[in-house]
């Protein structure tokens, strides 16, 4: 019987759709389980094939999960907002929503030609007014909460107890002390811009040569009034809610370094010929007496005031230059180090020298206080630079026994490891801390700070407040307007959703305000008494919409509040999470953030959101390079004899695996797999090429075997003379349920790849016997469907069944059918095993040891010897002593 699948799944998709089979019903009578995909972003290039495979996983995952009586919320949308659109619109005058809508509905009609199980009447588009006029709610929520620090928790801004010395000063006065305690504010921040684009760029979308990635123009420093949120405030709620989630290893660690926790102490220098104190962070104050220099960032507030006059010049000049390199490159440790010495000098605390202070740009005004002071003996960096501008280096950490000590006491070579305190105390201040350790050196520094008020124990975060805005068009615009007075409002909830205006130009303004500006009639306002003001021009950044996506899945129209409470109790946290490990970090961090905003105002009833979180691995492709390593797009090579050429120019080139590229035409179009193998086929495949979470390269061969396997699986169980009445063979039954068990463990722990080996030994022997049971027959369907949806619906029906398989129970392992008739015993002779022997399972030891003895195996080790004693294990070994 042919295996028509060109016809078989859009049957069962149409049969699907039609029928809403996969609508999730609000029934909190049964257990539930929430699967979520990262939602994607629309491009115009559609999927390609690393896209379904997450997406098969939670497919699977969704099917079993609902045959074993679970109710499942597997939903999907589109975070849709983004910069691709916007380009296309300012080169085309297209709007970016025309765009964005026709990718979404190619992005639709892929994955519905995939067989995915998703809920398509939850469907969300973070570009739809419905959804951001919640994003919007939400960000009203973040700008009206304070950190409570010694609760550990945000609490509503009208809760926030204002100091009297703040009231006596006067409204103005309250009103800024507010504004410092929101978790949204608005205040300069320092940004890349492209003056040819005339737009921020993003950290990513900066070269390491200062030039924009989009037109090759030289970007710069500019400050912007930008909207920012306070997420540092979370940093050690972030860090304590990792323990208990079930999480990859390597993302929470990326988590954890990302918000960076360090403890230490912030100690001021007082810089000399100016009333003014330079404050640093460091994680090792022991080390002060090794400090022979201190460093600023070329952004540093005092930089200015802290140059003399003759140096003014050259300084400017630095740190003009400085402005032009990304962070990525101004720390790199491989690169020159370049500085400025500003001529003066600060206090070291510990011992009263005075200590030049340069600007350099490795120091970042990111992390810390933008300062720092220089140990150069005992930090590479610090040495390189030292050594570079000819600046004194003391050792303070005696390496005792080791190779080349001589020349690190001497100050010729960095040593980065702990030792010995030497050269540490000064009889004019009074500290000492020769000879101590590490501990005690630290904590006796830090007491003697604080008893003079030179320093304090710290806790500090590399985390930064986060940039909450964009001077794009396509965002979500913040409900916000600036008036006239300085006095800055929020939107009602029943003004929400503030919509983006019409737009002839999308182009941003020559001031670095977005194309929103340009929209005059809705960007001026006035309000009841004729008092005027503008509204915000920033729209909020494309992690927005994606920051609370899977809460909107759960009451995905609800018009009256985000969602219905009971719904959210019931639904949350996520249960497994699939997608990419590039989203390791700032995704699941700003989502976490957001989320415990909400559970501190009652709006969520859980702290963390997601509960178990899986990676799948990189779908790659094969590519080719010549010898140079020059690469060769795909469509120029031929294979000859297994070896692989240059269609024009007839060189031997080398066959490597790469990342899809349009350049390298190695993308795979999951629409052409589809077309040549079918759905099935496709799914199987991405499960089979091996462990979910591993990279690997597609391999069109490997697709050809698994619809073989489909192929042969359809022409034997479809075919219903192959399918009898009567009792099932032994070996049939036995390795059936043998397979259900394997199938159900595996996807449990997402090995998809055994569980689809399982189904195919099982395959080969039904055909190998030649008949099976209907019972067997529809239990094979069952167990197939999550993999091959469409195949699995399509016997379920030949058998005679009316509805979908969906919602059949999994089905049950008949342990009886599991117990083993015989067993298979390694036989040992004085402790090395010589052969192995098939025996029953219930045979008694006096007829074993007969069996065994009288085997012709042992015969060859017995000859001459006598048997001292024979051991017997059931069901592990045999060991036979002989002497």
């Amino acid at each position: 019987m042919e295996y028509n699948f060109a016809k078989i799944e859009p049957r069962w998709q149409k049969y699907w759709e039609e029928n809403k089979t996969f609508k999730t019903p609000d029934d909190f009578s049964k257990p539930k389980y929430y699967i979520l995909d990262m939602f994607p972003y629309p491009s115009g290039a559609g999927l390609h094939v690393g896209h379904p495979e997450g997406y098969t996983a939670t497919d699977i995952m969704s099917r079993y999960k609902r045959m074993k009586g679970f109710n499942v919320l597997h939903p999907m949308g589109y975070d849709a907002f983004g910069l691709p659109a916007e380009q296309y619109a300012m080169q085309t005058g297209t709007h970016p929503a025309i765009t964005t809508n026709k990718n979404c509905d190619n992005f639709r009609r892929q994955i519905k030609a995939i067989g995915l199980s998703y809920d398509w009447d939850r469907e969300i588009n973070t570009t739809d007014p419905h959804y951001f006029k919640w994003t919007q709610w939400i960000f009203k929520q973040l700008y009206n909460t304070w950190f409570d620090k010694e609760q550990q928790k945000g609490r509503p801004i009208s809760e926030l107890p204002i100091p009297e010395e703040i009231k006596e000063k006067g409204e103005i006065a309250i009103t800024e002390y507010i504004s410092e305690k929101r978790l949204a504010y608005y205040d300069n921040a320092q940004v890349w811009w492209c003056d040819s684009c005339k737009t921020v760029c993003a950290n990513e979308e900066v070269l390491t040569d200062g030039s924009h990635e989009k037109c090759g123009h030289p970007v710069t420093r500019k400050n912007l009034k930008q909207w920012l949120l306070r997420i540092p405030h979370y940093a050690e709620r972030l860090l304590k809610g990792l323990e208990f989630l079930d999480w990859p290893a390597g993302v929470i660690d990326m988590q954890k370094n990302w918000i960076g926790k360090s403890t230490g102490a912030e100690i001021d220098f007082q810089i000399d010929g100016l009333n003014k104190k330079l404050r640093v962070y460091t994680t090792r104050p022991d080390t002060l007496f090794g400090a022979t220099y201190m460093v600023i960032a070329p952004e540093h507030e005092l930089a200015g005031e802290i140059t003399i006059p003759k140096k003014k010049e050259e300084v400017e000049k630095y740190i003009n230059a400085a402005a032009l390199k990304s962070d990525l490159d101004r720390t790199d440790l491989a690169k020159e180090k370049t500085g400025v010495f500003t001529g003066r000098y600060a206090i070291n605390p510990v011992n009263n020298q005075p200590i030049p202070i340069w600007i350099a740009d490795y120091v970042l005004m990111g992390y810390g206080t933008g300062a720092i002071m220089a140990v150069p003996a005992h930090d590479t960096r610090d040495f390189e630079f030292a050594k570079e501008f000819d600046i004194p280096i003391i050792c303070i950490l005696d390496p005792k026994d080791v190779e080349g000590r001589e020349e690190i006491l001497a100050g010729d070579k960095c040593w980065t490891e702990d030792g010995e305190y030497i050269n540490s105390s000064s009889e004019e201040t009074g500290l000492n801390i020769n000879g101590l350790n590490k501990e005690k050196g630290i904590k006796k520094t830090i007491d003697w700070l604080e008893k003079r008020g030179l320093g304090t124990a710290t806790v500090n975060f590399k985390m930064r407040d986060w940039l909450f805005s964009r001077q794009r068009y396509w965002g979500e615009p913040f409900p916000v307007i600036h008036w006239e007075d300085g006095e800055v409002s929020l939107l009602d909830d029943a003004e929400l959703p503030l919509l983006l205006p019409e737009l002839e130009k999308y182009s941003p303004g020559d001031s670095g305000e977005s194309p929103l500006a340009n929209a005059k009639e809705w960007l001026h306002v006035t309000d009841k008494n004729g008092r005027k003001g503008r509204r915000e021009t920033n729209t909020m950044p494309q992690w927005a919409g994606s920051c609370w996506y899977y809460l909107r899945y759960i009451d995905p129209f609800n018009d009256q509040r985000i969602f219905d409470p009971e719904m959210e109790k019931y639904w949350m946290p996520v249960d497994l999470y699939i997608g990419g490990a590039e989203h390791a970090v700032l995704h699941l961090l700003y989502s976490r953030f957001w989320h415990k905003v909400l559970f501190d105002l009652g709006i969520v009833s859980t702290d963390e959101p997601f509960q178990k979180l899986y990676n799948q691995g990189m779908i790659l492709a094969f590519a080719y390079e010549t010898a140079t390593g020059a690469k060769v797009s795909s469509d120029l090579v031929e294979e000859r004899d297994g070896k692989y050429f240059h269609t024009e120019t007839g060189e031997e080139l080398k066959q490597i695996v790469a990342k899809m590229s349009k350049s390298l035409k190695n993308v795979v179009n999951p629409d052409d797999v589809i077309e040549r193998y079918g759905a099935d086929s496709l799914r199987l495949y991405e499960m089979f090429m091996g462990p979910l979470d591993e990279r690997k390269p597609w391999a069109e061969n490997g697709v050809k075997g698994v619809f073989n396997f489909l192929n042969r699986a359809h022409r034997f169980f479809a075919d219903t003379g192959n399918v009898v009445d009567g009792e099932e063979d032994k070996e049939v039954a036995k390795l059936l349920h043998q397979t259900i068990r394997k199938v159900a463990v595996d996807i449990e722990n997402l090995k998809f790849n055994t569980a689809i080996s399982a189904l195919m030994v099982f395959n080969n022997l039904a055909i190998k016997k030649g008949k099976v049971t209907k019972q067997t027959a529809e239990t094979f369907a069952k167990i197939l469907s999550p993999f091959a949806p469409h195949l699995g619906e399509e016997l379920w029906s030949i058998y005679g069944n009316k509805e979908t398989l969906a919602y059949e129970p999994w089905p049950e392992v008949d342990e009886s059918l599991l117990q083993e008739d015989s067993f298979e015993y390694p036989v040992s002779f004085n402790g090395k095993m010589r052969f192995k022997i098939e025996l029953p399972v219930d045979m008694l030891q006096p007829e074993i040891e007969k069996a065994v003895l009288a085997d012709y195996k042992a015969q060859k080790w017995l000859e001459g010897k006598t048997v001292r004693k024979f051991i017997f294990v059931p069901k592990k070994i045999i060991n036979v002593v002989i002497g």
